[in-house]
């Protein structure tokens, strides 16, 4: 009887581990079907269960970001295709719908031109996400060990030259890996890009409600968080713009 009791709870955890493992891609079923159905706030609500349950991936951002869109959501909108983006800094779906969506902002605010080493090195880094920049560091290194090896052991002045410099160059771009794959995840863990989410704010010269009116800006714009006092962020605009704004007013990213 107690066998039979323990096999019965066995059972039981198992089943319910599995259905718990399937969650997840079930309800991002259940909300697709919602979304191509046109309905689009219970679609809304089941892709928030998912993020609730911990999980998040490029996908489920894109289609959030896709049902604030349909919804007329344009800064909901904008702040999940940047989370996406995150996550996935090359996907052209993605990078698409975000800049139909940043045309409709109502600030459209100019861009401080960026020295073009730093440009490159920035597009560069995003072609992968975090996770992809980090194996491809350790593979590298894996292989650089390699010619490390046949540089130290091997007889023939021409192959230990090659290996030499093959396992170099290989560690380099090893290390370079490494830094874009830490740089990515800094992006996503600090969160110091954010998106007003309120439709018309204020921009302070204090924080505090008493500083002085500098400008105003709109929802859907990005601004980068510089510092953050309180209840209150100071803020920074593509265009090198500077302010404070209570952080009611923006979400980060």
């Amino acid at each position: 009887m107690r066998m039979k009791k323990l096999i019965f709870f066995i059972v039981s955890i198992s089943s319910v581990i599995c259905v718990n493992a399937q969650n997840p891609e079930s309800l991002m079923e259940k909300a697709n079907n919602l979304f191509v159905e046109g309905k689009y706030e219970q679609a809304l609500e089941v892709y928030n269960s998912i993020l609730n349950e911990g999980y998040e991936s490029t996908d489920l951002y894109y289609n959030i970001g896709n049902t604030y869109y349909k919804q007329k959501g344009i800064a909901k909108a904008i702040l999940n295709y940047e989370r996406a983006l995150l996550l996935d800094p090359n996907n052209e779906d993605v990078k698409y719908n975000l800049e139909l969506c940043n045309r409709l902002v109502v600030d459209q605010i100019e861009i401080l031109p960026v020295f073009f080493i730093t440009a490159w090195v920035r597009s560069f880094r995003n072609l992968f996400s975090s996770n992809v920049w980090a194996y491809i560091s350790m593979i590298t290194f894996a292989i650089a060990l390699i010619f490390i090896s046949f540089y130290l052991y091997s007889k023939g002045v021409g192959f230990k030259k090659l290996s030499f410099w093959l396992g170099f160059v290989l560690v380099l771009l090893s290390l370079s890996s490494f830094i874009f794959s830490k740089s990515q995840k800094e992006r996503i863990i600090n969160g110091r890009t954010a998106i007003i989410i309120s439709p018309s704010v204020t921009v302070k010269s204090a924080p505090d409600t008493s500083g002085t009116d500098l400008f105003v800006i709109h929802e859907g714009t990005k601004v980068i968080i510089e510092d953050k006092i309180s209840d209150w962020s100071e803020i920074k605009l593509s265009d090198g713009s500077k302010g404070w704004l209570n952080k009611k007013d923006l979400e980060p990213i």
